[in-house]
């Protein structure tokens, strides 16, 4: 009973932040949502800052767990933006953008959910560094790239976009397009024969040095 009661409020947290936004999350509008008594938020967690910190983490994990498969199977950058096209349209119409633009703003005056954001891009990180570590191996950028700092732009930039859109959503639908032409330049290259390819990782390694 007491696991059952904290799914629920984690759940009612996250609802509560797409519904109802930061500023209207309370012990007692997040109690409503999970439909348990409020009290109950301060027994589990402590704290409602307490409860969102978990609600952040048990969310993205839950969004890692969907996409895990997904991701392994991808072989491409192309693919990779692909992916990140899709997931994006498919997690905004559900709702979860919306959670994490407002931790992001949360974290802002509540710096005990500044760490719980961050462990749950976290998550997204790890699995993103992995694809490109995967695809990025037989390409001109092998060995000059740091697969662990490129995933930490891919997500920084896919938070950016995020908040963006809220704004600008013709200007981030750009940012999307921009970001698949490097797709395209990659795919481009891996049609090249061997002394092509040889000569453009050349061509690279030089204007690294510079």
């Amino acid at each position: 009973m007491s696991e059952d009661t904290r799914e629920k409020l984690l759940r009612g947290a996250l609802t509560t932040l797409v519904e109802q936004g930061i500023a209207k999350t309370s012990a007692r509008s997040v109690a409503a949502a999970a439909g348990v008594n409020q009290a109950l938020v301060f027994y589990h967690f402590g704290s409602v800052d307490g409860l969102l910190a978990a609600a952040c983490r048990h969310g993205a994990e839950q969004r890692v767990a969907r996409y895990r498969d997904e991701l392994a199977g991808i072989t491409s950058l192309a693919g990779l933006l692909d992916f990140g096209r899709r997931m994006h349209e498919r997690e905004r119409a559900e709702g979860h953008v919306a959670v994490l633009g407002q931790l992001l703003a949360g974290a802002q005056s509540q710096p005990r959910l500044g760490p719980a954001t961050a462990a749950g891009l976290d998550l997204w990180i790890t699995e993103i560094e992995q694809v490109l570590t995967r695809v990025l191996g037989d390409t001109p950028v092998a060995g000059l790239a740091d697969p662990a700092g490129l995933a930490r732009a891919v997500a920084a930039a896919f938070v950016g976009l995020e908040l963006y859109e809220g704004v600008d959503p013709d200007g981030a639908g750009r940012a999307l397009d921009a970001l698949e032409q490097l797709g395209v330049l990659l795919a481009a290259f891996e049609s090249l024969g061997p002394v092509a390819q040889r000569a453009v990782r050349l061509q690279v390694k030089r204007a690294a040095r510079r």
